[in-house]
């Protein structure tokens, strides 16, 4: 299961991509597979980690940037958003 699908099943993540207008399907974690791949992390059952989520929308990309809280064990995440960019559609 990938971060994206963990962070879905929690009502938080969902209703912040609400809030900016954001489908599910527009949204891409950068640097998933890097984080996931990671050998230090497959040691340590709690992850956290700085990320940035890029959406899109109509009006164009929507750059997240947060912590991922990350627990290896119960496959659970959260995302907590620290900031925010928009970056206007040409």
């Amino acid at each position: 299961m990938n971060i994206k699908e963990l962070l879905l099943n929690g009502n938080g993540f969902s209703e912040l991509l609400k809030q900016f207008s954001i489908e599910a399907s527009d949204v891409k974690i950068q640097d998933e597979d890097v984080i996931l791949s990671d050998q230090i992390l497959r040691h340590k059952d709690i992850l956290k980690e700085s990320i940035c989520i890029e959406g899109r929308n109509k009006e164009g990309i929507v750059n997240l940037f947060g912590t991922l809280h990350y627990n290896l064990l119960n496959k659970l995440a959260v995302f907590e958003m620290q900031g925010f960019e928009k970056i206007a559609a040409v």
